[in-house]
Parts: C-alpha cells; structure tokens; sequence
C-alpha cells in the first residue's frame, strides 16, 4: 500500500468540493481498497502511545464555532481491534494502550471522508505522544512500516504549516515565513533529505512561527518512517490558506 500525508486544513473541508478534496478522492482511487487504514491525526495529542481499538468507533466533533451541518456528519468506519493489536506487537517494547474511549477525530475523518465516502474500510488511530521528540515519531513510523506489506494504508493527517494566532481572516497572500517553510519542506522532500525534516527546527525563525506546536507536523514524520528505501514520492497538492495553514499533501509509493 501506499503511505499518505493529507494537510487537512479547516475542518470546513469535509462538507466542501475544492482542489484539496478532489486531490484527497484521487489518492483513494489509487489506493484503491486496503484492508485497513491506521490514521495518525493531529488531533489525538496526549501523554503516552495509544491505538483505538474499539470495534464501532464513534465519530468525534472536536470543534467549536462551525455550522450545524458538520456537526451532524457522520463517518460510521469499523474499527479493527486485530490491527490494534498488531500495532502494538510492532511498537514494543514501546508500551501502547489499547483504548476503547476515543474514536476517529476530524483530522481523519474530514479527509476519509472524500479518499474513502463509503465507510466499509476499517480505521485504526495512534495516538501521538506529547513527551516524546521528533525523531521518536519518525521511528515509530519505521516500526510500522510492515504493515504497508499487509495490505493497510497508513494515512498522516496534519499541516505542515499551522499557526492558528496568525490566520488571515481577512485573506491576502501567504506570509512570507509561511512560504519559505513550506519551501523548505519541498525541497527536502525532492533531495531525499528526511533527516532535514526530522530536525525541522534548524529552519530556525520560520520554522517557529511555522510550527509553533508540533501536533500538526508530526504526522508528516511518521508517513516518512514507513517509506521504503528509494520508492517514489509525489506531491499531489500543495497551497497556503488563510495565509498561515498549509495543504500540502503527499502520497509515497504512488509509482
């Protein structure tokens, strides 16, 4: 399977049709139709590694202040309590909590959503850990890279630009610390140089007002630790919104 990165931006998207969603159906056309899908989302950021592994996930709102119509969305996935527990064999010695209170959150659902509108895929989350660094959720991406092999798609959702205090309401072009981050990023991704990624912080002042919070940069790191060793990568689209949230989004092995 392939491994995907989706910059989900504003929850908004999940009742929209733009280029970000139609990019979001044309990557699960390719994926075509895995046997499960473990998402990472920015939005279960706690203390400590844990993978839902409830049998009927429920749907989570995390949000506050949208229309009434996307509250009531639904995404009625299965779970897959067995790929809960292969996950946590992949993980140890890593200690994984197999929870059964969370569910699937907007950073998976509002993508899941177009890539995959059926709901009859099973959908895993992992949790990602507050305390740990990086270079730690690179490495558990390369731990669960096997699992590519057993026919789950292993799904990132994130920014890799997002500074909430700074949004441009108002619109107007990307700032341009925004834009050279972004860039940054690109440029790593077409050198190879994951390593640039990892350490994102040596970007220095744009990197810190590109990712004031790593939650939703994280993800990123993971899809990049279960490629494989020289496969292909493509960006299947990119922009900045609202003049601090980056879209962009990337799928590895799509060749």
């Amino acid at each position: 399977m392939p491994a995907i990165f989706f910059g989900h931006g504003s929850p908004m998207n999940a009742l929209e049709r733009n280029r970000y969603t139609d990019a979001w159906r044309q990557l699960g056309t390719l994926a075509g139709r895995p046997k499960a899908i473990l998402a990472i989302s920015a939005h279960w950021y706690t203390r400590g590694t844990a993978v839902t592994a409830m049998a009927q996930p429920k749907t989570i709102h995390d949000f506050y202040g949208f229309p009434q119509e996307l509250f009531d969305v639904q995404y009625p996935a299965p779970g897959d309590p067995h790929l809960a527990a292969r996950v946590r064999e992949l993980l140890a010695p890593i200690d994984v909590t197999l929870d059964h209170s969370w569910g699937l959150d907007h950073g998976t659902w509002s993508v899941l959503k177009h890539a995959f509108p059926n709901t009859d895929i099973p959908v895993v989350q992992l949790a990602i850990d507050a305390t740990q660094p990086a270079a730690f959720h690179h490495a558990i991406g390369a731990h669960l890279a096997p699992l590519r092999d057993e026919g789950v798609l292993v799904v990132g959702s994130g920014n890799v630009v997002h500074n909430l205090r700074l949004i441009g309401w108002g619109g107007g072009p990307p700032y341009d610390w925004a834009t050279r981050f972004n860039n940054y990023v690109r440029e790593a991704l077409s050198m190879r140089q994951y390593q640039r990624l990892v350490n994102y912080e040596q970007a220095g002042a744009d990197a810190t007002l590109a990712v004031p919070t790593p939650e939703h940069y994280l993800p990123l790191l993971y899809v990049l630790g279960a490629r494989d060793e020289g496969e292909p990568l493509e960006i299947a689209i990119d922009g900045i919104e609202i003049r601090s949230i980056g879209m962009m989004t990337l799928c590895l092995g799509a060749g």
